[in-house]
């Protein structure tokens, strides 16, 4: 009788890690990464290459975690299919709130500020 807590071998012989060895490699791997980010902050480049240089890092390392610590490698395509369909969704609702807030028409006019304020210290006096 084979206890599942051992490590798998494959039909040809060979020695495959378990999935406790993989997620510990994957965590060295992110501690890595976060520690070439904070090493990049402090390093006298250029802006854009710095900024560029963290979301790329950032990116890996959401895949690393979204397909191995959320389990989507090992889930069925549809499940990626489903995490994806959110993501963006989710993206597009903060862009287009970014966007809504961020535009001068939802800014009050200036005249109507300084009116406010004039009230305010009117009342206060």
């Amino acid at each position: 009788m084979e206890h599942a807590t051992h490590a798998p071998f494959a039909a040809d012989g060979q020695h495959h890690p378990s999935k406790f060895h993989i997620f510990v490699q994957i965590a060295m791997i992110l501690a890595a990464i976060t520690g070439v980010e904070i090493v990049l902050v402090y390093l006298p480049l250029a802006k854009w290459l710095i900024i560029g240089s963290l979301a790329v890092l950032s990116l890996v390392k959401f895949l690393l975690v979204i397909f191995y610590f959320m389990h989507l490698k090992w889930d069925k395509a549809f499940c990626t299919v489903l995490f994806f369909i959110g993501l963006i969704l989710g993206g597009g609702t903060l862009w287009a709130l970014l966007l809504l807030f961020s535009a001068e028409s939802s800014l009050p006019p200036v005249d109507e500020i300084s009116s406010l304020i004039t009230l305010y210290a009117h009342n206060l006096a």
